[in-house]
């Protein structure tokens, strides 16, 4: 390969492709400037977890610091719609014109959703055409308005516990099994987080809706480059799992997209230094010559999705301990590791106490790559993020090594924010 990354360039090329690789604007970002974000991601990974904020929230204030999360919900539940709901890395937030680049994963549906998804033509096939009747008449439409209107018919069908502890309803199963075939999508969620589900074709700009179907080569040679893009330079691996390409004829079709890239010139081959290869560096990526931004990442961040990724290019080796035993958790609960420049430095397990406004730092652990000014680059970092939240003060606990300098530190970031 004639193009040569050190280990050094490659990290600072993936945090410039992730907007991370310098500190973010003073000014506060309006709708332009979240659009921009989300379309430079490509996706946002939505989970239910709200320990410190919802996980498509986070991504975006690490990048561009407080920002108004009224505009996402506009983005998403109003006309014209910007983002749409849809499964591609887990369930996303998605640019409205990536939707139908993902219609093979929901003509797939019996190849790419779970069991109780996919069985809902056979098992609840009275309800599944009852529900449609109702969505098509009532929407948007929640899944327990649906359920209500069902079991007034006599038809509501029982409930059924998932292996995650889900206790669905038969109308939320047929809703999801609608939404991952994309007959409805997510027309915008209640305060409680639900979703709001209506006709893809009512709810979706008629642009979008009426795209052409490209063919599945087409579709996954746009993801390939989406990823590539998002990534600034990758390996095969990190190319499938961005939006999740590993199933049913993704298989296939995946290395030869980045066949056809290559040939195109949009993706270069490199070599990284210390690194078993191939990578390829989308072409419109840059190296830049320093890293020095400051960010929290979530557990949902993109760019902490890979782990393999993350451990081979920042040496970080990193999991969520949410679903590990408490007393078999190495660093916490909910644990975010913190980017200083182009390494992780340190990592802290964080609480929103939301009934007494705190932001509670449970424990603070550093990383190998700590420097004499983490603690009090953290310190800035976290009264930031309390002040995002609508949190008047940050409490750091007594438990890991960066903690005391930690909390010696705070109190002169909170006294800088408050006369700021």
């Amino acid at each position: 390969m004639s193009e040569r990354l050190s280990l050094s360039q490659a990290r600072r090329v993936a945090l410039a492709a992730q907007g991370l690789h310098r500190p973010r604007p003073a000014a506060a970002p309006g709708l332009r400037q979240v659009t921009a974000a989300v379309r430079r991601l490509g996706l946002l990974q939505i989970d239910s977890v709200n320990v410190v904020a919802r996980a498509h929230l986070m991504p975006l204030f690490s990048r561009l610091g407080p920002y108004d999360v009224g505009h996402l919900d506009r983005m998403h539940a109003r006309a014209p719609r910007r983002i749409v709901e849809a499964w591609a890395h887990e369930a996303s937030f998605i640019p409205v014109e990536t939707w139908p680049l993902l219609g093979w994963r929901r003509r797939a549906v019996r190849d790419h959703a779970w069991g109780s998804i996919s069985a809902v033509p056979d098992r609840h096939p009275g309800e599944l055409a009852a529900v449609r009747a109702i969505v098509a008449q009532r929407g948007p439409i929640t899944a327990g308005q649906v359920h209500a209107e069902l079991e007034a018919g006599g038809g509501a069908g029982v409930r059924a516990r998932e292996s995650w502890g889900w206790n669905w309803t038969a109308a939320k199963h047929v809703l999801e099994y609608l939404f991952f075939t994309g007959e409805v999508v997510s027309a915008g969620r209640t305060t409680t987080f639900e979703r709001r589900y209506d006709l893809a074709e009512r709810a979706l700009p008629r642009e979008v809706w009426e795209t052409p179907a490209p063919s599945d080569a087409e579709a996954i040679r746009a993801l390939v480059e989406i990823a590539a893009r998002a990534h600034g330079v990758a390996t095969v691996r990190d190319l499938r799992d961005y939006f999740r390409l590993s199933r049913g004829v993704t298989r296939a079709l995946v290395p030869a997209a980045v066949a056809d890239l290559v040939a195109e010139g949009v993706l270069v081959p490199v070599a990284v230094d210390g690194l078993r290869g191939p990578w390829y560096r989308h072409r419109d990526a840059v190296v830049p010559r320093r890293a020095t931004g400051s960010a929290l990442l979530s557990p949902f961040d993109p760019l902490v999705f890979e782990r393999a990724r993350l451990a081979e290019l920042f040496g970080t080796t990193y999991r969520i301990e949410i679903y590990v035993p408490a007393a078999r958790r190495q660093y916490g609960y909910y644990v975010l590791p913190f980017l200083q420049d182009e390494r992780v430095t340190a990592r802290v397990d964080l609480k929103a106490d939301r009934q007494v406004g705190v932001l509670r730092v449970q424990a603070a652990h550093r990383e190998p790559w700590a420097t004499p000014a983490t603690p009090q680059r953290m310190a800035v970092e976290l009264v930031t993020t309390a002040r995002w939240l609508g949190l008047d003060d940050v409490v750091v606990t007594d438990r890991g090594d960066l903690a005391p300098a930690l909390a010696a530190e705070l109190p002169a970031a909170l006294a800088h924010a408050d006369d700021g």
